[in-house]
């Protein structure tokens, strides 16, 4: 539906934003960001022809979601052997989680027939005229979409924490410490991050279609 050009400036404009940021904030140096975007498409040289057999296989496979969160959970488990604690070890784990969670989510919509993908004769879609009340709509399902995925957020960080310091006996007095333990923070990232990928998929366009704003 786009230029190829028009797609592969923007491709590059956001790949050169998020190389230049993880230099600039200190998080990795120059070779790691040639190293991730080299592995990066190696990844998707392997993947991507494949790419509709495993959506297709996430989608439709009775026990899809029960294989996704084990294989993120392995990712995430069997990665980092870190001497010292550092940032990565949890923002892995929040992508994992996050991706686990929109993955299952999407398989929950697929089996109950809440979401389906538009025929091919229908594409492209058209876009309706921009009025009002379908501004006010968008802002309303904005601020109603972001307002749940932060309830689910703070309620899953206020469960799992203390409930993983309980599990493997960590002291949670001081949490900032507790959190950097990986017993707790791989549990914790991933856990609440699953829920809130899982509640965008699932939970908040089910409420949107309760109250009205499908």
């Amino acid at each position: 539906q786009y230029p190829l050009m028009f797609g592969l400036i923007l491709a590059f404009c956001w790949c050169s934003l998020v190389c230049c940021s993880r230099i600039y904030m200190g998080m990795h140096s120059i070779l790691d960001v040639i190293a991730g975007f080299l592995y990066a498409i190696l990844i998707l040289v392997v993947f991507h022809p494949v790419v509709d057999l495993i959506d297709n296989f996430n989608l439709t496979y009775k026990y899809a979601p029960l294989i996704i969160i084990s294989l993120h959970l392995a990712l995430g488990i069997f990665s980092f052997t870190l001497d010292t604690w550092s940032t990565s070890r949890g923002d892995t784990a929040q992508i994992l989680g996050c991706g686990a969670g929109v993955a299952c989510g999407s398989h929950v919509n697929y089996i109950m027939g809440l979401k389906l993908d538009p025929p091919p004769d229908t594409l492209p879609l058209s876009l309706s005229s921009l009025t009002v009340t379908v501004f006010g709509k968008a802002i309303l399902r904005l601020l109603i979409g972001v307002i749940v995925l932060l309830l689910t957020k703070v309620a899953m960080k206020k469960a799992t924490i203390p409930l993983a310091c309980k599990i493997f006996r960590i002291p949670h007095e001081d949490v900032r410490k507790a959190r950097q333990r990986m017993e707790v923070e791989f549990p914790y990232r991933y856990i609440t991050y699953g829920m809130v990928g899982f509640s965008l998929m699932f939970i908040v366009p089910c409420l949107f279609h309760f109250i009205g704003l499908s």
